[in-house]
């Protein structure tokens, strides 16, 4: 019993319906030196609490609580 291998795998419905929006979300871009200046930690308030954002040795971002 040779089947195909597209009997086998059910393929997803692409069709959107009319109520999706297919734009693209416009989303704010800022880049990381102009959070961090000539520093490398910021303090970000959200919903009444604060989160420091870190710049690592190597580079990486690190978001705590």
């Amino acid at each position: 019993m040779n089947k195909k291998l597209s009997d086998t795998i059910e393929s997803p419905n692409l069709a959107l319906s009319a109520k999706q929006d297919i734009t693209p979300a416009l989303r704010q871009r800022l880049h990381s030196a102009e959070l961090f200046g000539t520093g490398r930690e910021v303090v970000i308030e959200h919903a009444g609490e604060e989160y420091r954002l870190r710049l690592t040795r190597q580079g990486k971002l690190i978001l705590t609580k």
